[in-house]
């Protein structure tokens, strides 16, 4: 995979020229600039590798003159989310950028640890049977006691320093400076300026999860919790926590968590956690992949009771196949795991169920979620089924259709609260 490749790629001109076509006069948003760029809140879920699918959606919504203002996700949706809000300002399209970044990284380079850590890996991608696995297995033990993961994740994260470095990001205050330069003109197509970045919504909120205190956390909204300096912090740490995959990576650390009674209190109003003793607070924190709590955080830019100003896309990695077989502890581990990783966001769905018309799903069939040795024309692939998806949805897109739901939603949840209660 390469950006000539996939630039010139004949699939992919024809999305996109039959995506802007469709779209062309069409009302997706209420938000707009003096551009004629339309703006939506974005969440997307985690699924390793799968991710080079989100990239794919994201440069097709751009093409069709969609920008985002909130943006969010866990792991892999994460790593894009976070891209997406460095790599220029809102107004600004990204898809070429991260097709560049994309095209010129060998994956496998995240894959860090020793050489029976990456033999295990390669044996797991290639389907070998359960007995092979547990012989490669038990060659990696000692670094499962030792570090509590098989790859530090080390080169990941000073790839994804590098990036925003480059764009003269090393800060999340430069980033924050960097997301709050606003488009020119940005109103509602009411008339309503929205001059401030409260007032336009510019947030990013980046999924994981604190198992030292059982706590999800977003990023960079809790960042005053674990670091005294927070506007010094480096956003990339944010997406190396959220991306922390169980047991493949080294949990994401940090130490030196503010402590006192400001700390505790800061602890009990954003994360409901309640020092055992006054003012005492966990040292250490232990990130694992926010994906094992909500890999699919849809409900994050929730607006209940009113009809929004936009709409919040969600876009899922594979299709929900919530049915399983379960005839082993292997596959009841893994039923597990999925589990833990999916019912929040499929709770949300239900009691929420206007947001089916929001969700998108990529099915990515035949994809490897840990395959971080992808050949080019795999990777290439990816990217093309979130292309595709990306014109399937928009076109069949519904803006005036969802916002007459959403009010016929508020009514009746109005009419709800003024019903006497029962004697």
């Amino acid at each position: 995979m390469n950006r000539q490749t996939i630039q010139e790629n004949k699939l992919f001109k024809t999305i996109l020229a039959e995506t802007k076509k469709a779209c062309d006069g069409k009302e997706i948003s209420d938000i707009i600039d003096d551009n004629g760029f339309q703006y939506v809140d974005l969440v997307m879920e985690g699924g390793g590798m799968l991710g080079i699918a989100l990239v794919g959606f994201t440069t097709v919504l751009e093409g069709a003159g969609v920008r985002f203002l909130g943006i969010g996700g866990a792991s892999a949706g994460s790593i894009n989310a976070l891209l997406l809000a460095a790599l220029g300002t809102p107004e600004e399209a990204k898809g070429e950028k991260l097709v560049t970044e994309l095209a010129s990284k060998n994956f496998f380079d995240f894959v860090d640890g020793d050489g029976d850590a990456r033999d295990l890996i390669k044996t797991w991608v290639k389907g070998a049977g359960k007995v092979k696995l547990a012989f490669k297995a038990a060659q990696v033990i000692d670094t499962l006691n030792g570090h509590l993961g098989l790859n530090p994740g080390d080169v990941f994260l000073e790839w994804v320093k590098d990036l925003l470095n480059k764009e003269g990001i090393r800060t999340l205050k430069e980033l924050r400076t960097r997301m709050e330069t606003l488009p020119k003109g940005l109103r509602t197509r009411n008339g309503l300026s929205l001059d401030t970045p409260e007032a336009a919504g510019i947030r990013l909120c980046l999924i994981a999860a604190d198992v030292a205190t059982e706590t999800k956390v977003e990023f960079p909204k809790m960042a005053p919790l674990y670091w005294k300096n927070p506007d010094r912090v480096n956003p990339a740490l944010f997406v190396r926590a959220s991306m922390s995959i169980p047991y493949f990576f080294y949990p994401f650390r940090v130490k030196d968590i503010p402590q006192g009674k400001g700390a505790a209190d800061n602890w009990k109003t954003h994360a409901g956690y309640i020092a055992e003793e006054e003012g005492k607070l966990p040292a250490e924190a232990l990130f694992i992949d926010g994906g094992i709590m909500s890999n699919f955080p849809i409900d994050i830019f929730h607006t209940h009771g009113k009809v929004p100003d936009a709409p919040t896309f969600g876009v899922k990695l594979e299709l929900d196949h919530r049915l399983k077989k379960i005839e082993g502890p292997f596959e009841l581990m893994g039923a597990i795991f999925n589990s833990a990783r999916h019912t929040l966001d499929y709770d949300f769905i239900r009691r929420n169920p206007d947001y089916r018309r929001l969700v998108s799903w990529i099915p990515a069939k035949n994809f490897n979620w840990l395959d971080f040795n992808m050949s080019n024309d795999t990777k290439e692939a990816l990217f093309l089924e979130g292309a595709k998806k990306a014109k399937e949805f928009l076109c069949a897109f519904d803006w005036a259709d969802y916002k007459a739901l959403r009010g016929r939603m508020a009514v009746r949840k109005r009419s709800y609260r003024r019903k006497p209660s029962p004697e």
